[in-house]
């Protein structure tokens, strides 16, 4: 089985473009937004467009939450897709996915600038934007068990194409999630911050946390990520690096599934130790 990805910013138009994309790199699956699909059908999974706010849209989009992965994992074995179209605003996003899927490693990468021009990408935006709608690669009867939210069915309000060349591509549909509703949101670094030290004071072979370092991974305007940094003193007599690792994992989990932000890299510098004076004795 292989697998490719397409990836760009929220709202550039990948979903819309995913069965031709898919079509034209012979992918017979795709994962889109939390779904497992193949041939116009969900095979598996949940939209993240069904959640009722962009955090939690997040979290199923990139399978964090309980029994979404499994439950996909499961679907993917049975049905034995030959190529997988995996679909992400970023590289790590779709990294990410694969991993989490148990997927092989991602052969080829796609970008939506390389086959949208920036006028496409623009208008795409706008009704992202503006008009909160969003595009599933699937049409829309297959969506009605699946999604609650508000249906829009003629996609030519939206892109222009003719009759043969959508009956070649496969349909679409447009949704208008609950939380396109609610505007931005943005997650202070105060929150992440916050969330690591609830994490790492609760380990009780931490002593103090004397730092916390949040920091963004860019590449060009895209945000790629987080990489935190803390240093800690720890109670002398325990296994440095079991107990580091153990940590690491822990913020990695409570910061993605709190915020729905990924986190590229966690450093742990310890910098004392404690010794109990009972010790000494």
């Amino acid at each position: 089985m292989d697998v490719i990805a397409l990836v760009g910013p929220s709202g550039t138009g990948k979903s819309h473009r995913a069965l031709k994309v898919a079509q034209e790199n012979k992918a017979d699956a795709i994962i889109d937004d939390g779904i497992l699909i193949k041939d116009g059908h969900i095979i598996a999974g949940e939209s993240a467009k069904t959640e009722k706010s962009k955090i939690m849209a997040v979290r199923r989009a990139i399978f964090v939450l309980p029994g979404h992965a499994e439950a996909v994992r499961e679907a993917i074995r049975k049905i034995q897709p030959h190529r997988i179209l995996v679909i992400g605003t970023s590289e790590n996003m779709v990294h990410k996915i694969a991993k989490t899927l148990k997927l092989p490693s991602i052969q080829l990468i796609i970008r939506i600038e390389d086959i949208a021009s920036r006028a496409e990408i623009d208008l795409a935006q706008f009704h992202r934007l503006k008009e909160g709608k969003h595009i599933i690669p699937v049409p829309t009867i297959e969506l009605k068990p699946h999604f609650s939210g508000y249906l829009i069915d003629p996609l030519q309000s939206l892109f222009k194409r003719s009759r043969v060349r959508r009956r070649k591509l496969g349909e679409k549909s447009i949704v208008r999630p609950v939380f396109s509703y609610y505007g931005k949101l943005i997650i202070d670094d105060r929150v992440i911050h916050a969330i690591v030290e609830k994490i790492v004071k609760a380990r009780e072979f931490v002593k103090n946390v004397k730092k916390i370092t949040v920091e963004h991974l860019f590449k060009g305007e895209e945000d790629r990520g987080l990489q935190i940094t803390c240093e800690v003193i720890l109670s002398y007599g325990n296994h440095i690096p079991t107990l580091v690792e153990q940590t690491q994992a822990n913020i990695r989990e409570a910061v993605e599934y709190t915020t729905g932000m990924i986190v590229h890299a966690i450093n742990i510098n310890v910098k004392a130790l404690y010794v109990d004076s009972q010790l000494l004795r």
